[in-house]
């Protein structure tokens, strides 16, 4: 049975027949690349994602990760996969060889991971050191890279990325935590971090952060912020670990999905003496910590690809087993056949709708990673600029595009398997809960918007962006010949695009900054589907080529149909919604600003289906939301979080106490409200 992760047909597809990726090794840089290894590069890739990174998925939701004496533990399965994924040299692909690692192009490093993505969880143990490791290669003293680097690039030691905090999300220049300088130059931080992925693991010796802190007397915002690495353990002179840092994990969040990866609070120097040496210049953190943002946004978008990917070949293989129904010819015919579903309507336009996305995610990110190849290898500067300001622009598209659109495609996924795919003995609902993480982190989708809008679109004075709708209108001036059904609507909706962005910049100019924010997201998605018209417009113009061929396409011939369907599809189907788009932002209307706030919603007095008290771990006190009037009356205040302890009534109980109350507040409920009372765990922790 072919494995359902990736088709990897349409992976060569893209790489070879599409990107001529293998063109990259006449290039200085990749000169001792070839076709033959990549190819057996990616062979081994499917492999060990068939034989060992899916098996573990399952395995590895179900156990999750545990927390004891300080230590996270991952699921077991986790270990043995682990072992083969350093032997593999999975961690040194793009690490250049000069440096102990193999300097693969970047657009092929991207389509073996694709592999191992699905399994994002698993994942993400890796990729962070790749990306911390990155960050200590560019910015770091020959001293840090000597101390550090070698293990890391063996992952051996692992890395984060250690941003948030409980009050600073997304608005990092609130960041609380501080630096203290020493004399002896390293630094002693002080502070609380959240939702820091593979913050901790017993399948790494040791874990290296790199942590945005302020050093005392800097200034607010993010103008003050520098960046310090934080060992688990550090290093001694001679290459031995002493003590552990004073820096504890105090608690594991309870997530919806991607349970294998141990998401953290982390809290620094609760003892004041948490070590941390500055990385790169001081207040030069913000600029440091963009390299591995950005990378990590493509790698959020290879985790999309992969999800999608996935979700989309078991719901064609599911759609292709499931007998339900008469066909449509005998739709009135009792005694007729059941046939596989995948033969009605409405199975089929879901399976192509994923079946065109996933294809034009996979084009949209091997594309990206190509022009980071492209840059790295450039000959000349006009070259190198040419395909940096393709990187910089498809980024924040790659990232969240990608990203929402990958969970619609699991979504639908689950609708094609109908009440089994609701269900936990298929697969494809973890598909959806471990694929939606990827729309918040790495900056929340919204944010990648305003980074498109007001900074990717005016760099080089809108040149990246110009350059890139010339790419596309090159590309659509090859095919209109041999697809004039096609071309002429991809073009008129980069027109449109290119109109929705002039409206912007005159916006600005004017003063009106209102228009342009209000509608960065959508325009971000009215941007990806314009790009993703575009990629499978080039991909149907290269299938198409191959059809006309005298063999008619050969062996291949349904795929090339295939491609061209795509494309089709998502031409007439999906691209018309730019329209709708454009004109919605061409209103003028900011409705969403000028609603005041307390017109979202009346406040009234409600009646409450229950009470449940809240216990915090490890203190003998609850919060029981309390009546404005009577106790346990008709109206209580919010239930809020476990920290917020005892505010509108301070009662101390013990465990057992608890247990009682809450069995007494039940009762005084009941005798008001016979309607049946709801599940408490739904407002718990569980």
């Amino acid at each position: 049975m072919p494995n359902l992760i990736i088709d990897p047909r349409d992976q060569r597809f893209v790489l070879y027949e599409m990107l001529n990726v293998e063109e990259l090794c006449k290039l200085p840089l990749y000169a001792d690349f070839s076709r033959d290894l990549f190819d057996m590069t990616l062979n081994e890739a499917e492999k060990f994602a068939a034989g060992f990174v899916f098996p573990c998925l399952v395995e590895g939701d179900r156990e999750g990760c545990r927390l004891e004496n300080g230590n996270v533990h991952v699921p077991k399965c986790y270990h043995r996969c682990a072992q083969i994924y350093r032997g593999g040299g999975w961690t040194t692909m793009n690490v250049p060889a000069e440096d102990g690692g193999q300097g693969f192009p970047r657009v092929v490093a991207v389509a073996a991971k694709e592999w191992f993505s699905h399994n994002s969880a698993f994942v993400s143990y890796f990729t962070l050191t790749e990306g911390a490791a990155n960050l200590i290669e560019t910015y770091g003293t020959e001293a840090q890279k000597k101390k550090y680097l070698p293990k890391m690039h063996e992952a051996v030691w692992g890395g984060t990325m250690a941003l948030t905090e409980p009050g600073a999300g997304t608005d990092v220049g609130s960041l609380k935590t501080k630096a203290i300088r020493r004399p002896d130059g390293t630094f002693r931080l002080q502070g609380t971090k959240s939702f820091i992925t593979a913050a901790d693991s017993d399948l790494m010796e040791n874990i290296i952060h790199p942590v945005l802190a302020r050093i005392e007397g800097d200034p607010p915002g993010t103008s003050g912020i520098s960046i310090f690495l934080v060992p688990k353990f550090p290093v001694n002179e001679d290459g031995t670990l002493g003590k552990r840092n004073d820096y504890t994990i105090a608690k594991i969040e309870e997530k919806m999905g991607i349970h294998g990866s141990a998401t953290c609070l982390v809290n620094l120097g609760d003892n004041g003496e948490c070590y941390a040496e500055l990385l790169g210049e001081e207040r030069q953190g913000m600029k440091i910590m963009f390299q591995m943002m950005n990378s990590a946004r493509i790698g959020i978008g290879i985790q999309a690809l992969s999800g999608a990917s996935i979700a989309y070949l078991h719901a064609l293989q599911y759609a292709k087993e499931r007998l339900q129904g008469s066909s449509l010819a005998e739709m009135k015919n009792p005694a007729a056949p059941r046939v596989p579903i995948i033969q009605h309507p409405d199975i089929r336009r879901m399976l192509i709708w994923m079946k065109s996305h996933t294809e034009g995610f996979r084009a949209l990110i091997y594309f990206t990673a190509f022009c980071a190849d492209r840059t790295l290898a450039a000959v000349d500067e006009a070259e190198r600029e040419k395909y940096n300001g393709f990187l910089e622009v498809l980024t924040p598209i790659c990232k969240a595009y990608c990203s929402d659109m990958a969970f619609r495609v699991t979504e639908t996924a689950i609708q094609v398997y109908g009440g089994y795919g609701y269900c936990s003995e298929y697969p494809v609902e973890q598909f959806l809960r471990d694929e939606k993480i990827a729309s918040i982190y790495e900056g929340a989708n919204g944010i990648q918007a305003l980074d498109l809008i007001g900074r990717k679109l005016g760099l080089k004075k809108g040149m990246y962006f110009m350059n890139l709708l010339g790419e596309m209108g090159q590309t659509i001036g090859k095919y209109q010949s041999a697809l004039p059904d096609l071309a002429p609507d991809v073009q008129a909706a980069v027109n449109t695009l290119a109109e929705v962005a002039m409206l912007f910049a005159a916006s600005g100019k004017a003063g009106n900054f209102l228009l342009p924010l209000t509608n960065a997201y959508p325009f971000l998605m009215l941007m990806g589907q314009v790009s993703m018209a575009w990629l499978l417009l080039w991909q149907a113009g290269v299938a198409n080529e191959k059809l006309a061929a005298p063999d008619g396409g050969g062996a291949d011939k349904a795929f090339y149909e295939g491609k061209v369907a795509s494309a089709r599809y998502f031409i007439k189907h999906v691209l018309p919604e730019v329209d709708a788009a454009a004109k919605a932002i061409k209103s003028g209307d900011v409705s969403m600003m000028k609603i005041p706030d307390e017109a979202f919603a009346r406040r009234e007095a409600r009646p409450v289906p229950f009470v449940l008290a809240q216990y915090a771990a490890g203190v003998s006190a609850v919060r029981i939301p309390v009546a404005r009037q009577e106790p346990f009356g008709p109206v209580v205040s919010d239930i809020v979080g476990q920290q917020d302890l005892v505010e509108a009534l301070e009662v101390r109980m013990e465990p057992g106490e608890i247990i009682q109350a809450e069995a007494d507040i039940f009762r005084r409920l009941e005798e008001v409200h016979r309607p049946p009372i709801g599940d408490a765990r739904l407002f718990g922790d569980g």
